[in-house]
């Protein structure tokens, strides 16, 4: 990561100059650099983010891996040749989300962590954009790039790099203690599972952990490759939370994915750090280099060194006469110990009886060669940016409708839109409804999934359905496949005005905005698209494969509406969805009514858990501009957002 734009902006990340050297470190050992510039922007910082974008193509890096549209589109436009990689920000977790990654110019894709190997392999099946996988590291409880429970909790969101991983601490569920934290993943007894399944780079999570942990974690991986057995107890000791789990890939994701950080992790940590220093102590011989040595008399003693692309060539005195017994020539040029190279091939041009001082020129030979392979290569960077300023928008916003079921549903034609997710809608509410209707796709749609919603997004476009609401890319694509018009939902996570215009382009309709936008940014945002945001609702924080309510025999008899309780007590709510996956809902409800929105298209109440009566009198309140009794939230949008 450079100083900004990256998911981990407390770390000690790089500036400009330490960032070239870095990449020229890394290139003279035959490592590839990636940058991360995966948090979300606002227009106000896409002239820090070019900026950014400057200075990485300065510094010869090999990709950039994004996830704000905005990011991915002044790369696209300005650094065209560096490569672009889809960030696991981008919650892409099937293969239209893929397919949508690789319409947008992306050579690779980060899946989601949330996949199993079964549904990777699918999604390999169907795509042949490069798939990334994380290998080792830590588990976000959430789906990455949709949580707001760091934002809403501590007004440090996890979206701008900034997550104060509230997840850790001690919710209940029942009397199970920490049930949102799971343990750290590993995947490394998988790995040549994962090869065969079409990944083709694996990803250890290791930034803000000791360089203990990190060559433990690579040196365990690399040892994998190499189909021999890893040392997870060893890896186990530097650091965990009361062990591994690996549920996820294999599909058993139930209690045991969960742990927490005990003390007596922390003795294991403090017992083997010594042992460990030694990994990366030394120099690691790994490029490998052919060697061409002359010795003839009368001219002078020359050693050649090649990687394959570069050449160094140095030059000694002439050679001496050899008196007593012919030294090894080859003994004395595999002594590279403290570079980078070891050598693998070499070409004896020698006369016999003739030997020269081969130390000298060994070490001058190599050291040209790494001077060579460090020299930076950086990217042109085409035309030049100006952030465009938008004339205000100055608009009152619509009111909208949003139920979570068909019983919550009252008619309402003063609404200008409802939306309804899809497995809710029936003939009656198409009727009932007519245009006004949009169909809200699921979330998350995992591979084995796709087949049954498309076959029931066919009948309900047959039954009249013309709008579909999606949140992700993979869904984006598929209702525009379909022929739906398409409304962006708030998940999409759209701060700035270019981001706004790539999606248009993309053929949506009209957008919900981020729930992290500030609200005084929006009336200036660019782009022709009407837009909104949510107004009104108990917010979700949270989307989660691994149900934290789950209990020892699974789901039993859960009624999918369940409790958890954070350390003052208060209650949040979990949500079940088709038992695909679960949502944490805030415990106290977003509500903007008195708040005099202006500058935006319409504004969305969004409704969950609450009754056929409580949707109707939040809806008059709200269209009467009355304020909340009781305790509510203005979220994040009055806030400056870390």
């Amino acid at each position: 990561g450079t100083q900004g734009f990256n998911a981990r902006r407390k770390a000690a990340n790089f500036d400009r100059e330490e960032l070239k050297q870095a990449v020229a470190y890394c290139h003279g050992r035959g490592v590839r650099v990636h940058v991360t510039v995966n948090t979300l922007v606002t227009d106000p910082e896409l002239g820090d983010l070019y900026a950014t974008m400057e200075e990485i193509a300065e510094s010869g890096a090999d990709a950039v891996i994004l996830q704000d549209l905005a990011a991915c589109e002044l790369f696209r436009r300005h650094v065209p040749e560096l490569p672009r990689h889809a960030s696991t920000q981008m919650t892409i977790h099937n293969a239209q989300g893929a397919l949508a990654a690789q319409e947008l110019g992306f050579s690779r894709v980060i899946l989601a962590r949330e996949l199993s190997l079964e549904e990777i392999r699918r999604i390999r099946q169907e795509v042949d954009i490069e798939l990334e996988c994380f290998v080792h590291g830590a588990l976000c409880m959430g789906v990455s790039g949709q949580c707001l429970l760091s934002a809403m909790l501590g007004e440090r969101s996890g979206n701008r790099g900034s997550c104060a991983q509230p997840c850790r601490l001690d919710f209940r569920a029942g009397n199970r203690p920490y049930a949102l934290s799971l343990k750290d993943a590993c995947f490394l007894e998988h790995v040549q599972e994962l090869q065969d399944a079409g990944i083709c780079s694996l990803k250890i999570e290791g930034r803000l952990r000791r360089p203990e942990y990190v060559a433990a974690a690579t040196d365990a991986c690399v040892r994998a490759l190499r189909g021999e057995k890893p040392d997870l107890k060893t890896l186990e000791r530097v650091f965990s939370r009361s062990g591994f789990t690996d549920g996820y890939l294999t599909g058993r994701r139930d209690l045991r994915m969960f742990g927490r950080r005990t003390e007596q992790d922390k003795a294991a940590e403090s017992a083997v750090l010594g042992q460990l220093s030694e990994l990366y102590r030394r120099e690691r011989s790994s490029v490998p280099v052919h060697m061409r040595l002359r010795i003839h008399p009368g001219e002078a003693v020359t050693l050649q060194v090649s990687d394959g692309v570069h050449t160094a060539c140095a030059a000694g005195p002439e050679p001496e006469p050899v008196r007593t017994q012919a030294p090894d020539a080859r003994a004395a040029l595999e002594k590279t110990g403290g570079t980078p190279f070891y050598l693998e091939t070499l070409e004896e041009d020698v006369s016999p009886g003739w030997t020269g001082r081969l130390n000298p020129l060994r070490r001058e030979a190599l050291e040209q060669l790494l001077q060579q392979r460090q020299t930076l290569q950086p990217y042109r960077v085409q035309g030049s940016f100006r952030p465009e300023e938008n004339p205000a928008r100055d608009s009152l916003p619509r009111l909208r409708l949003r139920f979570e079921s068909r019983s919550q549903y009252f008619p309402c034609p003063e609404a200008e839109a409802v939306y309804m997710p899809v497995g809710e809608i029936d003939r009656a509410l198409l009727d009932d409804c007519g245009e006004k209707l949009i169909g809200e796709l699921p979330r998350l749609l995992f591979p084995g999934d796709e087949a049954a919603l498309e076959a029931q997004l066919r009948t309900l476009r047959a039954q009249g359905l013309k709008t579909l609401c999606a949140g992700n890319l993979g869904t984006l694509r598929l209702a525009r496949s379909l022929g739906f018009r398409v409304s962006g939902g708030f998940d999409l996570n759209i701060l700035n005005s270019l981001s706004l215009k790539n999606y248009e382009q993309q053929g949506l309709c009209e957008t919900l905005l981020s729930c992290e936008i500030p609200i005084r940014q929006i009336p200036r945002l660019g782009g022709g698209i009407p837009r909104g945001i949510l107004a009104y609702g108990y917010l979700p924080l949270m989307l989660m494969r691994s149900c934290p309510m789950r209990g020892p025999d699974g789901c039993g008899s859960c009624s999918g509406r369940r409790t958890l309780r954070d350390r003052q007590g208060t209650d949040l709510t979990v949500l079940c969805q088709s038992r695909r996956w679960s949502v944490l809902l805030n415990a106290v409800p977003l509500y903007l009514g008195d708040k005099g929105l202006r500058g935006m298209d319409f504004a969305l109440l969004y409704f969950t858990t609450e009754s056929r009566e409580e949707c109707r009198r939040v809806w008059q309140q709200f269209r009467a501009g009355e304020g909340w009794e009781g305790k509510r939230t203005n979220g994040p949008y009055f806030r400056s957002m870390r």
